[in-house]
């Protein structure tokens, strides 16, 4: 019998394909187990099952991920023929999101304080986003109401020195009465009379005078209380408030510096005012009507189509930017066209908003044309 060591198992056919062209087992023939080592029927059993498993998964997964390449070029395909080939009345061009841009600056010179929002923060209208330093105009707020009051001393004075001069009126017009009375029966001279008319107009003259103090005073108010109203105004100035509701593009100077009247501190994006400047060459604007729909397909999100109408017509024509393709690709002469998307979507989708994105822009230019399917209006959800 021969010993434990000298013993050989084969592998069962059905596991291993034994032969090849050339009659021989390619890469196991046979194998001499001594004893004490793995069986190669048990390798055979556990380790080739696990092979055939992750094969097909691989398999699968490459079937599945071909599938879906295919799904999507396919799409991608028919998107861009159907958007290549669009119906009569609808012109192609390309262009880039624009929003209304407005700069806060500050109306006098002055050193900035202190600025409150920083780059890309959303603003109301009316809202403070930036001090100046006001330490001179209250100053000068404080000189202006002390000169009202002194005024309104002065006013004070003046109606007193009235009722004084309209007193001693009185008094000068009864001494003549009396003085001429008493020169009636002789017991008065001419020379008595003719001081006591003179002394009544003297009188008169100060009523007068007194009077036209009052209204000097007044004025002098006015004036004051002017330019209280003025430092005032400089004050409120000095506050630097967003004009429209927005989200802020630039922060164009810090605090501590010195700006000029009219030095500029913020800019401010309207997002409510966004648009699409597009350029339609004549055979297309000659048939374009203010109003008339359009669409917008951002590079960004193709997946979108975003309604527009035409709100402006360009009365001259112009040379064509380097960066718009037309429709017929170069067009030398163009007329300018702003395509504006509506308020309520802007205001639903603010936070999605960007300016100098670029995208194609679809513009019905015969009313009779009807939209492609591919161009439905589609929104975020």
């Amino acid at each position: 019998m021969a010993s434990a060591a000298s013993r050989s198992i084969k592998l069962p056919v059905n596991l291993v394909d034994t032969s090849d062209k050339d009659g021989r087992i390619p890469m196991l023939q046979m194998l001499d187990t001594p004893s004490g080592h793995q069986d190669a029927t048990t390798l055979g059993r556990t380790a080739e099952p696990a092979q055939i498993v992750l094969s097909r998964r691989l398999i699968i997964a490459a079937l599945l991920a071909g599938a879906a390449l295919m799904i999507i070029a396919g799409y991608t395909y028919w998107r861009n023929r159907a958007v290549d080939h669009l119906p009569p009345g609808i012109a192609k061009t390309n262009g880039r999101i624009e929003a209304e841009r407005v700069d806060v600056a500050t109306k006098l010179a002055g050193r900035l304080q202190d600025v409150l929002v920083a780059e890309g923060d959303i603003v109301q209208q009316g809202q403070t986003l930036a001090r100046m330093d006001t330490a001179e105009l209250e100053a000068e707020l404080r000189e202006a109401e002390a000169a009202v009051r002194q005024a309104e001393q002065q006013l004070n004075q003046a109606v007193a020195l009235v009722a004084q001069r309209k007193s001693e009126l009185t008094l000068a017009g009864q001494e003549l009465d009396r003085s001429m009375r008493l020169g009636s029966q002789g017991y008065s001279a001419q020379e008595v009379i003719d001081q006591r008319r003179s002394a009544k107009l003297t009188a008169e003259a100060a009523v007068s005078s007194a009077e036209a103090q009052i209204a000097l005073s007044k004025a002098t108010i006015e004036s004051a209380k002017a330019r209280v109203d003025r430092i005032q105004t400089q004050l409120a100035d000095s506050a630097l408030k967003s004009p429209r509701t927005g989200r802020v593009q630039y922060r164009l100077a810090l605090p501590g510096e010195v700006l000029a009247a009219g030095g500029k501190v913020l800019t401010v994006l309207d997002l409510a005012d966004v648009y699409m400047t597009i350029f339609l060459p004549t055979e297309d604007v000659g048939r374009l009507a203010l109003g008339s729909e359009a669409r917008i397909i951002f590079d960004a999100a193709p997946s979108y189509v975003v309604p527009a109408k035409v709100t402006f017509v360009a009365a001259d024509a112009q040379f064509t930017p380097k960066y718009v393709e037309t429709k017929s690709e170069r067009q030398k002469l163009t007329f300018r066209v702003k395509v504006q998307i509506p308020r309520e979507v802007l205001e639903k989708y603010s936070d999605l908003v960007k300016t100098g994105v670029p995208g194609v822009a679809y513009v019905k230019v015969a009313q009779q044309a009807n939209w492609p399917v591919n161009l439905a209006v589609r929104l975020p959800q």
